[in-house]
């Protein structure tokens, strides 16, 4: 349609080699070039551009709003860059807190919808617990170890400091449970993965456990890697340049996670004060009677940017803080298959060595040296289709989460700004006192 929204133009893949370090600087050669911004991302300097216009051709008003005028709104994001067609969909939603003699636990609803073959009904409804999420990924590391396997919320929390058990708890783990498994689902080969089956479709899923799965893949034994003696020479370049890179990236997740809990705390101390703060105007707008409007005009402004304050540190807590910690962990996660092809392949050279150093003529290559070659390339060409793949959901997620910030930071100046505003009529009608 002529009016449809024009998606965001991604990078495109690109070959290892040729991806840039996104978080270089002009002081760190060595980690390759800055980046500069995409001319289709450049904002124009002054806000208040008239110009401005909707890909359909609505003209943009940029002047201050009652409220704000959503970038997120303004600038769509195309949720689906590969194009591809899904015919497997899953959700996780419906928590409920289970009260047992030994445990108090939470079950969630993990509803399946899809037309593969593979699935004896086209729509599946079961409930899981935390420890089943787990299971699952352990079972995809073991049977799929040269794949990228999405990472869980940390199961531990600090007991006296988070309640597990709360609302706002239960929710933040519902949405990280629901985007692992979507990662699952998008995933060309998870997907297909006979436990990721049994998951979505077992009722009972630890009566499936005892019996010794069955159904153990046999992919994940013809690329197994060995955790033997055998020590790695040297890292390929691509792979190399890998692992700098989400050293790199996982570092500065990490600072930029430490300093936003920091505002958020010093936000929270900051509302605390607010919120002593404002009474204290009423109480006084009622001893004075000639300044008691404009005094509890104040009181009622103060409250409202409590209420704004309250809401930007919530938006911060439940949607920035748990996108930055899923992909602190995605980079370990990618660091360990990195660990896993490394074993592969120096147990490849290993083998070359001990080939070499027999002196027999052989004709060809022995077959144990074969199957380990087809295992280095197995890891070298999943790793990279992973990489590519986790480069373009990291593009979409962060353009997503930091135009949103953007955004929720906007609406609540906005709304300080309005409060504000309503006060000064208060204090311009206020006649003289003779």
């Amino acid at each position: 349609a002529a009016g449809a929204p024009k998606p965001l133009p991604s990078s495109g893949p690109k070959s290892l080699k040729e991806m840039p370090h996104p978080l270089a600087t002009s002081s760190s050669e060595e980690m390759g070039p800055a980046l500069t911004p995409s001319p289709d991302l450049l904002l124009p300097r002054s806000i208040a551009d008239k110009d401005l216009s909707l890909p359909n051709g609505t003209p943009v008003d940029t002047s201050s709003p009652a409220s704000s005028s959503s970038l997120l709104n303004r600038l769509q994001l195309d949720d689906d860059l590969d194009g591809e067609t899904r015919d497997l969909f899953v959700t996780v939603d419906d928590p409920k807190k289970h009260v047992c003699t030994m445990e108090t636990y939470i079950t969630y609803r993990v509803t399946t919808k899809t037309t593969r073959a593979e699935f004896d009904l086209p729509e599946y409804s079961v409930r899981r617990r935390y420890q089943d999420f787990d299971w699952l990924r352990n079972k995809l590391e073991e049977s799929q170890p040269t794949h990228l396997i999405p990472p869980l919320p940390e199961k531990f929390v600090v007991k006296g400091v988070v309640d597990r058990f709360s609302e706002e708890f239960v929710e933040t783990r519902r949405k990280a449970l629901d985007k692992f498994l979507k990662r699952i689902t998008d995933h060309p080969v998870l997907s297909f993965n006979e436990h990721f089956n049994v998951f979505l479709t077992a009722k009972d899923l630890n009566a499936y456990k005892k019996q010794g799965m069955a159904l153990l893949s046999k992919v994940g034994e013809s690329v197994k890697y060995v955790t033997g003696g055998y020590k790695l020479r040297s890292r390929p370049l691509e792979f190399a340049a890998i692992g700098e890179y989400l050293d790199t990236f996982s570092l500065k997740l990490g600072t930029i996670d430490r300093i936003a809990q920091r505002i958020i705390k010093e936000q929270l101390e900051y509302l605390v004060e607010l919120r002593e703060y404002g009474p204290v105007y009423s109480t006084w707008g009622g001893m004075e009677v000639e300044l008691s409007e404009p005094l509890e005009g104040i009181s009622a402004c103060i409250g409202n940017c409590c209420t704004a304050l309250e809401e930007l540190s919530e938006d911060m807590t439940e949607d920035f803080l748990p996108v930055l910690r899923e992909y602190i962990l995605y980079s370990e996660s990618m660091k360990n298959v990195l660990k896993k092809r490394d074993q592969v392949q120096a147990e490849y050279e290993a083998k070359l060595e001990a080939v070499a150093l027999k002196k027999e003529d052989r004709p060809k290559v022995p077959t144990d040296v074969e199957k380990c070659q087809d295992r280095v390339e197995c890891f070298n060409a999943d790793l990279k289709a992973d990489m590519e793949r986790w480069q373009n959901n990291k593009r979409q997620d962060f353009r997503q989460l930091l135009m949103g910030m953007a955004d929720k930071n906007i609406q609540y100046y906005e709304k300080c700004l309005t409060a504000w505003e309503s006060i000064i009529p208060l204090l311009q009608d206020k006649p003289e006192t003779k």
